[in-house]
């Protein structure tokens, strides 16, 4: 009788066990510290056109600086987990000043429009890793948690600058929020 080579059957163990990181940590991570960069580049560009002498300027340093300690802390979650940041860090380089600066240049408003805009979409995906987390990651989780109600204040500090007041509101509120739906998703995945 001739004995046959055992062939290897597929492995059934699983990716993940509870208590470890969920399989999606690593995008969650990637696209959390993409919209922190894509932010401090947002407000980078609108203090470039509005100065430092604007009254919106205070404002946006503060919301600037929360952004950069929100940065911090997701670079080095990543550094600590080995997650690579996006690819497309390049181009939200030079697309977060750009959109900052246009919207600094149609007027303060319109800056705190994009700003309510940015923050509302943000303050949703939040919500949306926060529920799929669950309890699976804490670290993650609290960080989230944390910065989740930091944007909800720039949001409601842009309103009450008189975001809704600004030229074109309504449109420039859709697309700016529609853009910040479509970086979230390349985000996740490039």
């Amino acid at each position: 009788m001739v004995e046959s080579e055992a062939v290897p059957g597929p492995d059934l163990t699983p990716a993940w066990r509870p208590g470890d990181s969920r399989p999606d940590a690593a995008s969650m991570l990637r696209v959390d510290q993409a919209g922190e960069y894509g932010a401090t580049r947002i407000y980078a560009g609108q203090l470039a056109v509005l100065g430092d002498r604007h009254p919106s300027a205070h404002l946006i340093a503060r919301m600037a600086a929360q952004e950069q300690r929100h940065l911090r802390h997701f670079d080095a979650m990543l550094a600590e987990r080995g997650v690579r940041p996006t690819l497309l860090q390049p181009f939200w380089h030079v697309a977060g000043h750009a959109l900052g600066a246009a919207t600094a240049l149609i007027g303060p408003k319109a800056a705190m429009a994009c700003t309510a805009a940015v923050e509302d979409e943000i303050d949703r995906h939040y919500s949306e890793q926060l529920a799929a987390l669950g309890s699976d990651d804490p670290p993650l989780s609290e960080a989230i948690a944390d910065f989740q109600a930091d944007e909800r204040e720039h949001r409601d500090a842009a309103i009450e600058a008189g975001a809704e007041d600004s030229f074109g509101y309504p449109v420039l509120y859709a697309a700016i929020r529609a853009g910040c739906r479509v970086a979230i998703e390349l985000s996740k995945r490039i």
